[in-house]
């Protein structure tokens, strides 16, 4: 008998689901009830893997109540999927057409389930987000106050003082949150003994990043997207570039290596010796992000705080 493997569209208000083999395709409410409905309907069909998109939060409820059901559940990025259906020739975009592109996806990649993160995880993983969109809105309005009228610069400057409150705010909330966390403190006790690495990085990377620690040292570089890749075809030899992978993590690791290259013996000597050898600037940090990245992944999995003569050995 052929093993089901199902495709979740996730919309606000909808779940289109596909069924490979067969074509079986329903249509489910994006709310507790609708869930539910999903949730029962799925454990007649047994599947190997139900695949859903990130898309913003919409699909944790889904997911995280087939999770909950013993169901298992992988959480994929809209970008792969996209690339897929591209690959497959289907350019038309609909629900269920892409419900079940996304079922084809599952079939085929066979993505591995992972265990969603809990509601403690969840709720530091928003606290995080929001501080980076404050950041960004405070950097826009000290942008705007060099040039603006003085009619509104008292607004502009009432606003920047207002946003930095909140940012003060919220880090006092995800201190809090990881104190209060054993496990997390501990992680944040050994990400932090790295020079380079502070408290935001850390917990950036505690709600962001789970799999540190977990993955082995080409893995989580692949992951992340600081894995550098080859273009090469025929007599051609391109250059290799990064690509795809967390974008929101490299922007993290790209300003944790800017300081370590400055005041990390390691990464600063690494980073000296890359200059050193030719390499243009751009090139050579992203190779201290990735020797950064490799370091915190080995000290997450052997539990070791930052030890400088063991870390020349990591890359």
């Amino acid at each position: 008998m052929d093993t089901p493997f199902v495709g979740i569209d996730v919309s606000k208000e909808t779940l289109d689901v596909a069924v490979l083999p067969g074509g079986g395709r329903k249509t489910f409410r994006n709310d507790d009830l609708g869930c539910e409905q999903l949730t029962t309907w799925l454990l007649d069909v047994e599947p190997v893997i139900v695949v859903l998109e990130a898309t913003g939060g919409f699909e944790m409820l889904a997911a995280s109540t087939l999770s909950s059901a013993g169901l298992p559940v992988a959480v994929v990025n809209p970008r792969q999927v996209r690339n897929f259906a591209k690959a497959l020739g289907k350019l038309a975009k609909t629900d269920a057409i892409d419900a079940l592109v996304i079922a084809h996806f599952a079939q085929a990649v066979k993505p591995k389930n992972r265990p969603l993160p809990d509601d403690q995880a969840l709720a530091l993983k928003a606290l995080v987000t929001r501080r980076r969109q404050l950041i960004e809105m405070l950097v826009a309005e000290q942008n705007r106050l060099a040039g603006a009228h003085p009619r509104v610069k008292p607004a502009i400057r009432i606003s920047i003082d207002w946003l930095r409150t909140q940012i003060e705010e919220i880090d006092r909330t995800i201190a809090t949150s990881i104190t209060d966390s054993p496990l997390w403190r501990e992680k944040e006790e050994l990400l932090t003994s790295v020079k380079g690495v502070g408290p935001v990085v850390a917990s950036s990377l505690i709600c962001l990043l789970p799999e540190l620690g977990i993955l082995n040292r080409k893995q989580i570089s692949a992951l992340v997207g600081v894995c550098p890749y080859n273009r090469d075809s025929g007599a051609y030899r391109g250059t290799r570039s990064i690509r795809g992978g967390r974008a929101d993590i490299r922007s993290i690791l790209y300003m944790a290596a800017l300081s370590a290259t400055r005041h990390n013996p390691v990464i600063k000597a690494f980073y000296q010796r890359l200059k050193q050898a030719g390499k243009v600037s751009k090139v050579a940090l992203v190779a201290c992000m990735r020797k950064l990245l490799t370091i915190l992944n080995a000290l997450l999995r052997t539990n070791q705080k930052w030890n400088a003569a063991r870390a020349l050995s990591l890359t």
